[in-house]
């Protein structure tokens, strides 16, 4: 997937600002498809070249206008091909997992703080899903009859709090067998 496609998705949400779409790539996309306020505001810029996106200046009291995409037919044609593309299956490339393998050649022991810092980020990131979960989706707040949008953001967030949980019981296992494979073995 290219960064574009990330981008067209975001606004065809919600039309936006590059610090807004920024944001948006800071606390919900961006756990699924990361890119620097850097790359979002280049991609910006040749996709509103090649005509994939429209910007308008809006106006801002105290502050200088800024500009806000939204996505244009172009745009939606290309985000429509992309998503009748097959893809390929994503294939597991985790440094954690081979340095868990490569403990059996040294002390397993000394991994056990790099484990338990993963092991935080993901309670983190699980905590963080939750609570999105209980604000947009499933609170007091969250709407009776969500639209196929809300329906979509919501799969794909269960499959984040899934992946969470199975990746922490997984920690859970890596670390109690470093601990029994420990130097007191």
């Amino acid at each position: 997937m290219a960064l574009e496609h990330a981008i067209l998705v975001s606004l065809l949400e919600k039309p936006g600002s590059g610090y807004e779409l920024a944001r948006r790539f800071d606390r919900s996309i961006g756990y699924f498809w990361a890119a620097t306020h850097q790359q979002i505001y280049r991609v910006l810029k040749r996709m509103e070249h090649d005509g994939w996106i429209d910007a308008r200046e809006v106006a801002q009291p105290d502050r200088p206008d800024k500009k806000e995409y939204s996505v244009a037919a172009p745009g939606r044609s290309a985000l429509s091909r992309w998503l009748h593309e097959p893809i390929e299956p994503e294939s597991v490339r985790h440094e954690l997992a081979v340095k868990i393998r490569g403990a059996a050649f040294d002390d397993p022991a000394a991994l056990i703080d790099e484990v338990e810092r993963h092991r935080k980020a993901h309670t983190d990131r699980l905590a963080h899903y939750l609570a999105g979960e209980r604000r947009d989706f499933t609170g007091p707040e969250a709407p009776e009859t969500p639209d196929a949008g809300q329906e979509l953001q919501h799969v794909v967030l269960r499959g984040g709090i899934a992946y969470e949980r199975m990746t922490l019981a997984w920690l859970d296992d890596v670390i109690a067998t470093l601990r029994r494979l420990g130097p007191e073995r």
